[in-house]
């Protein structure tokens, strides 16, 4: 019989619990029995098991304030703020890791911070995305950083300077674009296809692939947003693992061309592939706010307002970047995470759950 009492229980803090990794971990931790807290700067849905605080990530002395009397043995840092250059990224982004770790730090108790980037580590930043030199697909882990200026490197920077001065272990989690639901993130490309296809659905028309010849023929992978939650709990703890970066991907790998009439049949339209050009989300789904609104009212809908369901310009960029993109998973697979999950049943599983929650129609 296992004696559970003089076990110390674990507390962690997941730093952007609203997000799509966010939410995901959260649900995690609480299944695995975790004392868990979600911070975040804008107000969370209810969740057992998880008390909730709020503050401007970057605003020092506002988290210092939500996070007075919170001593988490674990960080899972999953949040990031999008400005409109990557100089303004770097100097907001990195301080809201600092602001993070110089308030849980310094209490001692703190074994080890998880902090979720992605791979732009391998592609540079939105304004320079894949247009100047790439590294080779698959990416590797222990590749050298780019030239081009990235906050993804000072996000690292920022935790390795405070895993110095704390005593801290850490692991960097690069994901690929995620699969999972989240209202109001900036970043859902499973979540945006779901409503394309329900304006598609809508208005009779074809569910058409908005990107370039390179994504639609290219290798790709992706990262469901749950592998990636029980990735970062595993590299947090597991003895004796080094601090270091893991790719997280799902496992598997796919052509857009072969997945995209697939998902169309999920979601119940007509798919229309690549056809000589890109076709952004942006330019089909202009002027489409009044009609999201007409869906929401006819279908009982939850979210009114298109733009917090759907990111267009996230998905766009994903869907023509001018490269492939898929990575290595030896070194986590090797350390002994070997957990995989099947994308097309991981897209599946999210329109199951957006239905359900009432976020597209049945």
């Amino acid at each position: 019989m296992t004696n559970t009492e003089n076990t110390p229980r674990r507390s962690a803090l997941v730093v952007g619990g609203t997000g799509i990794s966010g939410s995901a971990l959260t649900r995690e931790l609480v299944a695995q029995g975790w004392q868990t807290t979600s911070l975040s700067r804008r107000q969370a849905v209810s969740q057992p098991g998880v008390e909730t605080v709020r503050a401007d990530l970057a605003d020092t002395q506002a988290v210092q304030e939500a996070l007075s009397g919170l001593d988490p043995t674990h960080v899972f840092f999953t949040a990031w703020s999008r400005r409109p250059t990557e100089a303004e990224n770097i100097t907001v982004n990195a301080a809201m890791v600092r602001n993070v770790l110089d308030t849980t730090g310094p209490s001692g108790n703190l074994q080890h911070v998880a902090l979720v980037t992605g791979l732009k580590h391998y592609l540079g930043p939105f304004e320079a995305y894949g247009t100047e030199a790439t590294r080779d697909t698959p990416f590797h882990e222990d590749e050298p950083r780019l030239e081009t200026p990235n906050f993804y490197y000072a996000q690292e920077d920022e935790l390795w300077q405070a895993a110095a001065e704390y005593g801290f272990a850490w692991s960097v989690h690069r994901s690929h674009t995620m699969i999972g639901h989240a209202l109001g993130n900036a970043m859902n490309l499973g979540q945006t296809l779901a409503a394309q296809a329900a304006l598609c659905r809508a208005e009779g028309a074809p569910f058409i692939f908005p990107g370039n010849e390179a994504q639609w023929n290219g290798v790709t992978d992706m990262t469901d947003s749950s592998l990636l939650a029980r990735q970062m709990i595993w590299a947090a703890t597991t003895p004796n693992l080094p601090s270091q970066a893991y790719n997280t991907a799902n496992g598997d790998v796919f052509r857009w061309r072969w997945m995209w009439p697939r998902i169309a049949q999920l979601l119940g339209v007509e798919p229309e592939g690549y056809a000589d050009r890109p076709r952004p989300l942006e330019d089909q789904m202009a002027g489409k706010d009044d009609l999201w609104r007409e869906l929401v009212e006819s279908e009982d809908l939850a979210e009114p307002e298109l733009a917090r369901v759907a990111s267009w310009w996230h998905t766009d960029g994903d869907l023509n970047r001018p490269v492939e993109c898929f990575t290595d998973m030896t070194r986590s697979r090797s350390a002994g995470f070997t957990d995989y999950a099947d994308t097309l049943a991981s897209f599946a599983t999210l329109f199951e759950t957006l239905r359900r929650e009432r976020v597209i129609p049945a």
